[in-house]
């Protein structure tokens, strides 16, 4: 990857993919396709489930991901970015779009590979909820903390809460619509508001087509604490921040773990030599073991 000096934000590596500083111009770069995938889901023995919903944009044979709430985008967005440039979408109105967008292009330019940093993890073949399980362990396997230290999750993910109980570590769980854990706790709703009183933070790729980034990134920059984030939405863009407020990423590109029962893998960035490269053990889901959270 290109070396970045100084501090990176979002809207500087937008800035720096436009001006074609870190591949090919991106006005001579067509989406081919685009599509939204959406699911449903309620795990055996649960009694409730979720939604999520993901756009998707295919640039060469690179695929570039935003989550974003369900129904939240019309099926003309979704057509009108099909034949477009990547530089025209670079500037679109919908923030979710822009990151699908720079996700695409910057999995075009450095895809998941070890010559550009990236470690595979593998997981094994199995149904929605090992596969979950699997998915965290690789998570959280990134996160160097001694026993009794506290994560703030910002996404609520149930079967990551579940591999962190499993080591000891506490945490305090964060997504904007709220609600409770599997184990009946609050789940906040303000994240910097809890930033301060948290050793690492453990944070969704969703931020980025929230909104919601910017300030976590800034926090942990700011105070030196651990920023581990898993990424669905924007699994090529998250890594680029290495060094500038975000210590290791747990990259996911589509297709994700829930779309099949198939082994996959994930890809880890940072994180150092301690960081997980299996699959890892069992864990526990509920309503919150959305595929990537951060609502």
């Amino acid at each position: 990857m290109t070396a970045v000096t100084g501090t990176l934000s979002l809207d500087d590596l937008l800035t720096r993919v436009r001006a074609g500083e870190l591949g090919p111009d991106p006005a001579a770069q067509r989406v081919t396709v685009a599509f939204t995938t959406r699911q449903a889901v309620r795990h055996d023995g649960r009694g409730t489930g979720y939604r999520n919903e993901v756009l998707s944009l295919r640039l060469g044979g690179a695929v570039g991901s935003c989550a974003v709430e369900p129904g939240a985008l019309s099926d003309e967005t979704v057509e009108e970015c099909v034949g477009a440039d990547v530089a025209r979408l670079l500037e679109h109105p919908a923030l979710p779009v822009r990151v699908a967008a720079l996700d695409a292009y910057l999995m075009h330019v450095t895809p998941h590979t070890p010559e550009h940093g990236a470690r595979p993890v593998a997981l094994s073949a199995g149904t929605s909820l090992e596969k979950s399980r699997a998915r965290a362990a690789a998570v959280v396997g990134l996160l160097d903390l001694p026993a009794g230290a506290t994560v703030l999750v910002v996404g609520v993910v149930n079967s990551l809460l579940e591999a962190l109980r499993s080591r000891g570590l506490g945490y305090v769980p964060c997504d904007l619509k709220g609600g409770l854990t599997e184990w009946g706790e609050a789940v906040v709703t303000d994240a910097l508001a809890e930033a301060g009183r948290c050793d690492a933070l453990l944070v969704s790729g969703m931020t980025l087509g929230n909104g919601t980034f910017e300030p976590l990134r800034e926090h942990a920059r700011t105070y030196g604490r651990p920023l581990v984030a898993f990424a669905q939405t924007g699994s090529a863009v998250l890594p680029r921040f290495l060094g500038h407020g975000v210590s290791a990423v747990c990259a996911e590109p589509y297709p994700f773990f829930w779309l099949d029962g198939g082994p996959g893998a994930v890809h880890h960035y940072g994180g150092g030599a301690g960081a997980v490269h299996n699959g890892g053990g069992p864990g526990a889901a509920s309503r919150g073991d959305r595929p990537e959270g951060g609502r």
